[in-house]
């Protein structure tokens, strides 16, 4: 070709794109958001055909035939074998040895460190076997077969990509107050544009962002409503932080106002308790207290007492890795001259309002109690005679725990009014910060704004009472060689 011919080759062609390939880099967003759009509706399809011809037994199954999770509903069943199918086996959680699980926006642990608490491993790029996924002959029997072949090569099969959300407020509705680092302009266009609202009323608010130092002047009346509405008060870190990781981060960990201390910074001037007050005190129902709610203390109810055994039983339930926080009271009581009721209530600490709650009568004494022994075996997972006889009992897994209360008359006790504590730690072998420390974890003060802030009243919130079960389990603990 001559230079004539390149010249007017080239005039033709001028305006025209020439075609190119695409560049297919590790961290190119555009590659990476068309990947995962077409992966996500080919992801969407194949589950559309193997959820019409396979049923959920066979995708047990497939789950066990390759050392799966096959256990929960239907739904979660269905979500782990299509999950498994199309983007290869999981491999076990690094931490735990748990079964991972697709929870929406990432893999999360779904195993145990102990039977107290829940792993908290969670990831976006979960490790995945190299290797096909074993197939029984129900599913290769199925007229979907051949597509289930099509995903088993690991080399080829498509990877799922869970990107970080840039709207980590999405669904919130977040208020302003006080003299923030920034201005309240700026941070109302930040938390729109990552998917939040910031209203002028409280009224349905998420949380409540103000600066520490309303704590320290002891709050404005707007500090005060939404403390008043149980409204979390958080510091502006939290805002940073949820920006900086692209996910809302536990508003508990930023809280400003219920850390209160000894001197009473962050409490209300009008909830604040006197230093010299000594009237301070908590009301712990022992074995033979009637649970308030039930009402039956004003009819001269008392607990059910049957070969020595007081059917009376408070639990606690707390998992910080499943965000678990309840309680759980039990009880018989006989009503002079009437029936016998089963009292059951069961909820979150601090949302009492949407406790289950039941208050049955019983006419047979033996049934009332033969409900009551499988009520406790249902929540504990354990016999209720070896708890109560022996104090037997072996914690399991996300099941409650008994509480061991004293067995006696209803007792009011609380800590030591300040002025006395003061006296106390004066005369105290202690070193002055610990006896300090002391004086501040002992005071009636501050168990009483503790349970004011979380609006609860015992024994709404069950608590225990230091018996000779607990002094031997101490004295057995030191005396190990291990410590």
């Amino acid at each position: 070709m001559t230079r004539k011919q390149k010249a007017e080759q080239l005039k033709s062609n001028e305006g025209k794109e020439s075609p190119k390939k695409p560049k297919f880099e590790v961290g190119n967003d555009q590659y990476e958001e068309k990947a995962t759009f077409d992966v996500a509706n080919e992801f969407e399809e194949f589950c559309k055909s193997v959820r019409e011809h396979l049923s959920i037994a066979q995708m047990r199954e497939i789950l066990e035939a390759n050392g799966q999770d096959s256990s929960g509903s239907d739904a979660s069943v269905a979500i782990k074998c299509l999950d498994m199918l199309f983007y290869g086996p999981l491999e076990k959680c690094q931490i735990c040895n748990g079964d991972l699980e697709f929870d929406g926006n990432r893999y999360s642990c779904k195993g145990t460190y102990s039977e107290w608490s829940s792993c908290v491993y969670k990831t976006r790029s979960p490790a995945r076997k190299e290797e096909p996924p074993k197939l029984p002959d129900s599913a290769l029997n199925s007229p979907v077969a051949e597509l289930l072949k099509k995903y088993e090569d690991p080399r080829i099969r498509p990877h799922r990509y869970v990107g970080v959300t840039d709207k980590p407020f999405l669904g919130m509705m977040i208020s302003l107050m006080g003299r923030l680092s920034r201005t309240h302009q700026f941070w109302k266009s930040k938390i729109e544009k990552h998917g939040g609202k910031v209203p002028n009323s409280l009224i349905g608010i998420t949380c409540l962002v103000a600066p520490p130092a309303e704590r320290e002047r002891g709050g404005s009346s707007k500090l005060m409503e939404a403390m008043e509405r149980g409204v979390r008060v958080v510091s502006e870190t939290w805002l940073l932080d949820s920006i900086e990781k692209q996910e809302a981060q536990p508003l508990e960990a930023y809280d400003i106002v219920t850390d209160s201390s000894v001197d009473g910074k962050g409490i209300p001037g009008d909830k604040q308790v006197a230093d010299e007050s000594l009237s301070a005190e908590l009301k712990l129902y022992g074995k033979r207290g009637v649970y308030k709610d039930t009402r039956l203390q004003e009819q001269g109810g008392q607990i059910f007492e049957k070969d020595g055994i007081l059917y009376n039983c408070a639990f606690s339930l707390c998992d910080l890795g499943r965000s678990i926080n309840e309680y759980c009271v039990m009880q018989l009581i006989k009503v002079p001259d009437g029936a016998l009721h089963l009292y059951y209530k069961k909820g979150r600490v601090g949302d009492d309002p949407n406790a289950q709650e039941r208050l049955e009568e019983w006419k047979d004494v033996d049934s009332a109690v033969k409900e009551f022994v499988r009520l406790f075996e249902e929540v504990t997972g354990n016999e209720f005679e070896p708890w109560e006889r022996e104090k037997k009992f072996q914690k399991k897994p996300l099941k409650f725990y008994p509480i061991d209360m004293d067995d006696g008359v209803d007792v009011r006790c609380g800590g030591l009014g300040h002025q006395q504590l003061g006296v106390a730690a004066a005369h105290c072998k202690l070193e002055p910060m610990v006896a300090n420390f002391m004086k501040v974890l002992c005071s009636q003060e501050i168990y009483k704004y503790a349970l004011m802030e979380m609006d609860l009243e015992a024994p709404d919130l069950p608590m225990g009472m230091l018996s000779n079960t607990h002094l031997k389990k101490c004295k057995s603990t030191f005396s190990h060689p291990s410590c």
